[in-house]
């Protein structure tokens, strides 16, 4: 019987599931999407059940295809999911969501950061690499939901991510089986010893988190269950297929533009845009509060990495096709869009877009998103340009804090939904004034959770070999002297504007919205 294996990627905007076969070819794959909710300013929120439908009905879509191609799913050997290394849903005993899945769009505990700064605690920075808190991490959720969710209060026993959550459900797990897989745990931000991969007591104290809350830390190629029947009759999948531990999105995103190795760079261009950089370990000198930068510990051993982040990146692209443009869930019209900007020069006509359409956080938490300085000329095209400048822009403020911390990236290796924008590539490399390269195989973490799980099942000897095996360049993009020269102008200018100009015109707007 031939061999496949299956990997899915729960994401912000929807779940990817994908078959590949022994020559990490995809034999199939399907998309459902997921919903976000907003039910108070700052505040975004998903269903963790939905998460779970999504990912049965895409495994369901895999196993019908390959049926239709003659291929039959029962030599599917294990399935391996990533997810949110951000986000966490709070569970009871027999594994059920009791709260709202809250991920990294929200901002619902900055007051609650703000008081944990203001402690200036030593130990984040010296167990987890992360400097302080962040209204980001699952830690603050954690916190939130303890003293907030009436359901958790009365029946919660774990807190989980989103892709353990689907794996347990799939194995037929309960809340004392928890687990996470070593990534996706530095995900947590706070409450960790990252190089011993352990959580930390001292840490959970100061948060007030119990230990017993959190689940119990695996490999991610770790096998923590097997296809219930259930899930079986509703995936099409054989009952009891390994189900592995799974890992972070964003790790494997960080393997599958090759980022095994010190100093090598890549942009993970999804909903929540991430600059990543490999290092060999904590740097002191990157894991300073003022560099706004993100310590993590990768799926393979001792592989670790800083990212920084902008969290409506990909958001902003969609935002501005479905609610601007009146196209919702027309993939297509993202080419349109390009189409139009092709002409339009660098920096837009002087046309600025702010993204933060989520609202702000940390230093810069009364922005808004808003465009500035258009004319009579202004268009679809210079709007969506200026658009994935904005983004540009951030991505330049994380290239600065790198060099500040004295690594310079040689190439940049994009990644995800992103990728396939030609223009925004060479935006990117103008921006940095570094090459951009995409890859061949575009699939993302989906092709690196199936790698991982062909390894999980003795298939693979050798992962990183696998992994890098499969890295072939397709195009390169090259950074155009002048327009370097007039976006680092451009950014020195819109950086002043948004934290000292504007920053009184953003708190009346705040107090215009809360009318």
């Amino acid at each position: 019987m031939e061999k496949y294996y299956l990997g899915f990627d729960a994401g912000t905007q929807s779940v990817k599931a994908a078959v590949y076969d022994e020559d990490m070819k995809c034999v199939a794959s399907c998309v459902n999407p997921t919903e976000l909710y907003y039910p108070h300013p700052g505040w975004v929120e998903m269903d963790a059940d939905q998460y779970l439908e999504a990912a049965a009905a895409g495994i369901r879509g895999c196993t019908e295809q390959m049926k239709k191609m003659g291929k039959d799913p029962a030599g599917i050997r294990a399935v391996f999911g990533d997810g949110i290394i951000c986000g966490i849903v709070g569970v009871d005993e027999n594994f059920q969501a009791v709260t709202p899945y809250i991920n990294y769009l929200d901002s619902r505990t900055q007051k609650d950061v703000e008081e944990l700064c203001a402690k200036n605690l030593d130990i984040w920075a010296e167990e987890t690499g992360n400097p302080q808190p962040n209204c980001m991490f699952p830690a603050m959720f954690a916190r939130w939901m303890m003293r907030n969710c009436e359901e958790y209060k009365k029946r919660g026993k774990k807190f989980v991510h989103n892709a353990p959550y689907i794996l347990a459900h799939l194995a037929g797990l309960k809340a004392e089986d928890a687990f996470i897989d070593w990534g996706t745990m530095s995900g947590w931000g706070l409450g960790y010893r990252v190089l011993e991969k352990r959580w930390s007591k001292e840490q959970l104290e100061i948060l007030g988190i119990p230990e017993e809350m959190m689940p119990a830390i695996k490999k991610p190629w770790d096998i923590i269950g097997n296809l219930t029947e259930e899930f079986a009759e509703k995936t099409g999948l054989a009952a009891g297929t390994p189900i592995c531990a799974g890992a972070g999105d964003t790790m494997q995103s960080m393997i599958g533009c090759g980022v095994t190795e010190t100093n090598k760079a890549a942009d993970v261009a999804g909903t929540c845009a991430m600059f990543c950089i490999a290092t060999d370990g904590i740097k002191s000198e990157l894991s300073r509060p003022e560099n706004q930068l993100i310590f993590n510990s990768g799926t393979l051993e001792n592989t670790y990495f800083y990212w920084g982040y902008i969290r409506t990146g990909g958001l902003a692209l969609r935002w501005f096709r479905d609610n601007v443009c009146g196209e919702t869930g027309n993939g297509a019209y993202f080419d349109e869009l390009t189409k139009k900007a092709e002409q339009v020069p660098a920096g837009s006509n002087g046309v600025l877009f702010l993204p933060y359409l989520t609202g702000g956080m940390d230093d810069m938490q009364d922005v808004s998103a808003c465009f500035l300085n258009m004319t009579m000329d202004t268009d679809q095209g210079i709007l969506w340009n200026a658009v994935l400048e904005a983004i540009g822009y951030d991505y330049m403020g994380v290239t600065d804090a790198y060099k500040g911390g004295g690594i310079i990236p040689d190439v940049i290796t994009v990644t995800e939904g992103g990728s396939r924008s030609g223009r925004w590539n060479q935006i990117k490399a103008d921006m940095m004034n570094c090459p951009v390269v995409t890859l061949e195989t575009a699939e993302g973490a989906v092709l690196t959770d199936a790698a991982a799980a062909a390894y999980a099942v003795g298939d693979i000897g050798d992962l990183k070999t696998a992994f890098e095996n499969n890295l072939k360049v397709k195009e390169t993009y090259k950074p155009r002297p002048e327009n370097t020269v007039k976006y680092r102008k451009i950014y020195d200018m819109q950086k002043t504007l948004i934290r000292k100009d504007m920053s009184q015109a953003f708190r009346v707007m705040k107090e215009i919205t809360a009318l």
